[in-house]
C-alpha cells in the first residue's frame, strides 16, 4: 500500500497539525498571529512550541470575538479530547439552539487557524496554555463560573468519605476511591438519574444549589452545617475543597444548567442601531463645512505659534496653562485645543525646534502643505489622524505613576487607537447613507468583538458568566469609540454623525448600498439564552440566518499605496463640497472688514497682517486698529501699498477713518529708530526725546540721553520697542546699518522634522513576500528535523529526526561526503554559520575541495558551499519506504 493510499492518521501534537496544512494555511495562521514570525522559526516544531507559549496564547485569545472565545472556554471545560457534539451541548444546552449550531462551525475554524485548537472533530483539544488560562481554578475562576469536576474537588477526600457519599446516593460500593469517583461522576451527568436524585433534595436546599449554579461556584459553611447543606454534602452535590469551603462540582452545575457551560451564549454580534437619518447630502454637506472649519482651526493654530510657540516642558509636552492659552486663541475648549495640537503634530506640521530654551513651532512642512488645495490639504490631517497612535483624549488625566498627561508629552500613545478608529468607521459605513449610530450599540459591538479588552484584564481573569455587558463601561476601547465620533465629527469624516461619502472613500471603501444594508441590520437575531432559576427552564431560540455570522474581522491598517489611493479619492469627492475661496471684502465705516467667506491665500495672508481677526463664523470679521496698521509697516509695507491693496479687493469704498488711520500712522511710523546698543532710541525731534524721559512709565526702561537726538536705554531692542508702543509711540527698529527691519511673521519654523512614527501594537503583519519566504524557510527547516535517517552500527532504527544536530568527526564527516559524492545520495547535516546559529540541513553534495562542500540544498532549494569546518556532523538518510 503507497504513502498516498494510507488514511491519514489523527495528528498526535499540534506539530503534527501544522504539518497537515497547506502553504495557505500556514499563511493564514502567521497573519493572524504575526508574533509566531519574528523571528522566523527554524522549523514546525519550533513554530507549534512557540504558539503554545503564554504570551503569544494570551495574545491570541485576546483578539477574539465574544463567541470564539466563548467557544475556547467551553472546550477548556470540557473532556480533554472533546468531541464537536460535547462542545455543542455545552454552548446550545440540552435543548439546543439553532443560532450556535450555526455559528460554531465557524468559531472552530477560527480557533484551528490561529493554533488555539488541533485535532479532528470528534478528538478536539485546546492547546495546554489556554486550556491552563481558561480552566476553573480558586486563584483565576473560570468565566463561565463552573467549578472543579468530581475527579478534581475529591483529589484529597479520604476513601471512606467518598463511600459514604457513593452509598447515599444509592450506589453500590466499591473497592477503591478511583472506581468510586468514576461512579459518581457517570451519576452526575446522567440527565435522568441526576433529575431523581435532585427530585429528593427539599426546595431550601435547591435555593443553596441555585446561588452557586452560575458562578462563583465556592461558598463558605460553618464547621456545624446547617441540615439544608448537609443533605447536601451528604449526596457529593456539594463538595469541601478546604476548612469551611465548599464547591459546586461541574457536573451538577452543568446539570442545573440544563447543559450550557454559559449563561448567555452570543454566536451573533449585536447589531450598530441608527440614531437618526438625514439625507446624504445633507451629511456631505455639513461634513464638508466641518473639514474646511478644521483646516481653518489648524491654520489659525500655526499662524499663532509663527514666531514661536510656547516652551516644551522639561518633562516634554506643553504646559496646561499654554494649553489654556491656545484654547482662548481657538476659542473652543481645552480637550479640543488638545485635539487640533494633536493633529498638527501628528500630520508633521508642527514640532519642537530643539533649540537650548526649546519651543513648539512650525515644521518647514506646514509651508508646502499650505499651497496645496484645500481637499488634499484635509486628507493629510484626516489620513494622519486615521492612523495615530497618539490620543489627545488622555490629555488631562494621570498615568501609571500618577503624573498628569500633557498635550504633544509622553505617555499619549495607545496602540489600539487606529484600529478602533478605523472599525468604528467600517461600522458606520456598515449602516444606511446618512444613518448616525447609537453610540451605546457601537460601544456593544465593540465589547463583542474584543471582550477581553473590554474588561481590561487578562484571558481567564474574572468570575461570572461572560456577556456583552461584562466589561467596563468605561473601558479603552469604548473611550476610544467614543473619542472617535466626536472627532470625526470635528474632523469632517463624519457630518450630523453620519459617515460622509469622502469618508467613506478615506477607509478606501466603494459607495454603500444602503437598502441592502438596511435589510440585513433588520434580520440580525438577539441572543438567547437559559432561564436564571430553579428548575431549568429554557426560552425559544430565536430562529437564526440562513448562515453563521462571520467572525469578527482583524483589522489592518492599508498600505501606503492603497492608502495614497484612499485619500486621493476622498479629495476628490471633498473637492465640489467645499466653498470657493473669495478675492474680496466689504468694507464698512466702523474701521471693519467683513469676508463673506473664505479668502484667497494672498488675500487672507494680507489681510491677517493689517487687521486683527474680531469673530468668525460664517463670515469672518476683521477689525483696523493703529497697531494692526503698524504691523503692515513693520513688514514693509507703505501707506500708498495698504490703500492700493483695499481699493483692489474691497466691494465697498474704501471709508474715509480707514484712509485717515492708515495715514496717521504711516505718518508716526519710524520717526523713533530702535537700535541695539544694547539698546537706543534716537529720533530727529529732540522734544519727542524730552517728552519720553519726562514720562513715568519709562522709568522701568533705564533711558539716559547721550546727545540731542539719542536715549541709551538698559533694556534690549525687543523690550525697548515693546515699551514705546506701550507709550503710544511707533518706533521702528534699525540695523547696525540704520536701515529699519522689515519683521517677517512666518520667520520662525523648525529644523525639517518627521512626522510622529505609530507605536505597533505588537508585531506588524507580514506581508506577503515575507510569509512566502518564511512559510519556505520553516518547511525547509522541517524536512530537515524530520528527515529519516540510517541508524549506526549498534544503535536503533533512527527513523525521523529528533531534532538535535548530528555529531561526527571531522575525518568521519569527510568521508561520508565523500562518498555521497561519488554515489549522489542526499545526507543530512548540521550546520552552524558565522553569526552563531545552528541549523539542520538535507544536502546532496557535488563537490569537495579545498575545505569547501559544494552541493544542491534541499533546504533552501539552490547550490550552495559549505565551509567542512562548520558542519557539526552528518548522517545518512534512510531509503524511502514507498
Amino acid at each position: 500500500m503507497s504513502t498516498e493510499e494510507k488514511p491519514a492518521a489523527a495528528p498526535r501534537s499540534l506539530a503534527e497539525a501544522l504539518r497537515g496544512r497547506d502553504d495557505a494555511e500556514l499563511a493564514a495562521l502567521l497573519r493572524s498571529r504575526p508574533d509566531l514570525v519574528t523571528p522566523v522559526p527554524t522549523d514546525l516544531t519550533q513554530l507549534a512550541t512557540r504558539a503554545g507559549t503564554r504570551a503569544s496564547v494570551v495574545r491570541a485569545l485576546d483578539r477574539l470575538d465574544l463567541f470564539t472565545l466563548q467557544t475556547a472556554q467551553a472546550l477548556a471545560v470540557a473532556a480533554d479530547p472533546a468531541p464537536y457534539d460535547e462542545l455543542l451541548g455545552l454552548l446550545a444546552g440540552d435543548e439546543g439552539d439553532r443560532a450556535v449550531s450555526a455559528a460554531l462551525p465557524g468559531a472552530v475554524r477560527t480557533l484551528r487557524e490561529q493554533a488555539l485548537v488541533w485535532g479532528d472533530d470528534d478528538r478536539l483539544r485546546l492547546v495546554r496554555t489556554a486550556r491552563e488560562l481558561l480552566s476553573p481554578s480558586p486563584q483565576h475562576p473560570s468565566p463561565t463560573g463552573l467549578g472543579p469536576t468530581v475527579r478534581e474537588a475529591t483529589a484529597g477526600m479520604s476513601p471512606g468519605r467518598i463511600q459514604e457519599i457513593v452509598t447515599t446516593v444509592g450506589l453500590p460500593s466499591t473497592h477503591d476511591s478511583v472506581s468510586a469517583v468514576a461512579a459518581l461522576t457517570g451519576l452526575f451527568t446522567d440527565r435522568e438519574r441526576m433529575a431523581e436524585l435532585l427530585a429528593e433534595v427539599p426546595f431550601e436546599s435547591l435555593e443553596v444549589l441555585e446561588r452557586l449554579v452560575w458562578g462563583p461556584p465556592y461558598g463558605q459553611v460553618t464547621a456545624d452545617p446547617a441540615t439544608r447543606l448537609r443533605r447536601l454534602l451528604d449526596r457529593g452535590l456539594l463538595l469541601p475543597t478546604a476548612p469551611g469551603t465548599v464547591v459546586l462540582p461541574r457536573e451538577v452545575a452543568l446539570h442545573l444548567r440544563g447543559g450550557r457551560a454559559h449563561r448567555t451564549v452570543e454566536p451573533v454580534p449585536p447589531p450598530v442601531g441608527a440614531a437618526a437619518t438625514h439625507p446624504p447630502q445633507v451629511v456631505d454637506a455639513t461634513a464638508a463645512g466641518q473639514a474646511y472649519t478644521a483646516l481653518a482651526t489648524v491654520e489659525e493654530l500655526l499662524k499663532d505659534w509663527d514666531e514661536g510657540g510656547p516652551a516644551v516642558l522639561r518633562s516634554g509636552g506643553l504646559s496646561l496653562r499654554d494649553l489654556k492659552r491656545t484654547a482662548v486663541a481657538l476659542d473652543v475648549t481645552e480637550p479640543v485645543a488638545a485635539f487640533w495640537v494633536e493633529l498638527a503634530y501628528a500630520a508633521g506640521l508642527l514640532a519642537s525646534d530643539g533649540e537650548a530654551d526649546e519651543r513648539y513651532a512650525a515644521t518647514p512642512a506646514y509651508d508646502t502643505w499650505r499651497e496645496r488645495p484645500a481637499a488634499e490639504r484635509w486628507t493629510t490631517l484626516a489620513a494622519a489622524w486615521l492612523t495615530a497612535t497618539r490620543t489627545p483624549g488622555l490629555v488631562g488625566g494621570r498615568d501609571a505613576k500618577d503624573h498628569t498627561l500633557s498635550a504633544l508629552g509622553p505617555g499619549l500613545d495607545r496602540s489600539a487607537a487606529p484600529e478602533v478608529r478605523r472599525r468604528v468607521l467600517t461600522l458606520l459605513a456598515g449602516l444606511p447613507e446618512g444613518a448616525a449610530p447609537d453610540a451605546g450599540s457601537v460601544s456593544e459591538r465593540l465589547r463583542w468583538e474584543r471582550p477581553l479588552r473590554a474588561t481590561g484584564g487578562a484571558a481567564g481573569s474574572g468570575s461570572g458568566s461572560t456577556g456583552s455587558g461584562s466589561g467596563s463601561g468605561d473601558d479603552l476601547r469604548s473611550r476610544l469609540a467614543r473619542w472617535t465620533l466626536t472627532e470625526a465629527e470635528m474632523l469632517g469624516v463624519t457630518g450630523r454623525g453620519a459617515l460622509s461619502a469622502h469618508g467613506r472613500a478615506l477607509l478606501g471603501m466603494p459607495a454603500p448600498a444602503p437598502k441592502a444594508h438596511a435589510e440585513r441590520t433588520d434580520r440580525s437575531p438577539e441572543p438567547t439564552g437559559p432561564g436564571d432559576r430553579l428548575p431549568v427552564h429554557h426560552r425559544p431560540a430565536v430562529p437564526p440566518p440562513d448562515s453563521p455570522a462571520p467572525p469578527s474581522p482583524l483589522l489592518t491598517a492599508l498600505t501606503p499605496a492603497e492608502q495614497a489611493a484612499a485619500s486621493a479619492a476622498a479629495a476628490r469627492l471633498l473637492a465640489p463640497q467645499l466653498p470657493e475661496p473669495l478675492d474680496h471684502v466689504l468694507l464698512q465705516a466702523d474701521l471693519t472688514a467683513v469676508a463673506p467667506g473664505p479668502l484667497q491665500r494672498p488675500l487672507a495672508d494680507m489681510l491677517g497682517v493689517l487687521a486683527d481677526v474680531e469673530s468668525k463664523g460664517g463670515a469672518t470679521v476683521y477689525r483696523f486698529t493703529p497697531g494692526s496698521v503698524r504691523r503692515a509697516l513693520d513688514a514693509g509695507r507703505a501707506a500708498t501699498d495698504l490703500h492700493a491693496f483695499l481699493a483692489a479687493h474691497s466691494r465697498t469704498p474704501v471709508p474715509q477713518p480707514l484712509t485717515y488711520l492708515i495715514d496717521d500712522v504711516a505718518r508716526r511710523h519710524g520717526h523713533l529708530r530702535v537700535g541695539a546698543a544694547s539698546a537706543y532710541v534716537r529720533c530727529d525731534d529732540d522734544a519727542m526725546l524730552n517728552e519720553i524721559l519726562a514720562d513715568k512709565r519709562a522709568a522701568g526702561l533705564g533711558l539716559r540721553r547721550l546727545a540731542p537726538t539719542v536715549l541709551a536705554a538698559q533694556a534690549d531692542p525687543a523690550g525697548l520697542l515693546e515699551g514705546l508702543r506701550q507709550m503710544g509711540f511707533a518706533p521702528a527698529a534699525e540695523s547696525a546699518e540704520g536701515d529699519v527691519l522689515i519683521t517677517r511673521t512666518d520667520a520662525r519654523r523648525t529644523p525639517p522634522r518627521a512626522a510622529p512614527e505609530p507605536v505597533p501594537e505588537g508585531p506588524p503583519v507580514p506581508d506577503d513576500t515575507l510569509l512566502a519566504a518564511a512559510i519556505r524557510a520553516v518547511r525547509a527547516g522541517d524536512l530537515a528535523s524530520t528527515a529519516p535517517r540510517k541508524a549506526k552500527a549498534g544503535e536503533a532504527d533512527a527513523g525521523a529526526g529528533s531534532g538535535e544536530l548530528p555529531r561526527t568527526g571531522s575525518a568521519e564527516t569527510l568521508a561520508t561526503v565523500q562518498a555521497a559524492v561519488l554515489t549522489g545520495e542526499s545526507l543530512w547535516i548540521g550546520y552552524v554559520n558565522a553569526e552563531g546559529a545552528a541549523s539542520q540541513r538535507v544536502i546532496a553534495p557535488v563537490r569537495v575541495e579545498g575545505g569547501f562542500v559544494t552541493a544542491y540544498d534541499h533546504t533552501a532549494d539552490e547550490v550552495r558551499t559549505y565551509p567542512l569546518h562548520r558542519i557539526t556532523g552528518v548522517a545518512e538518510l534512510a531509503d524511502d519506504e514507498n
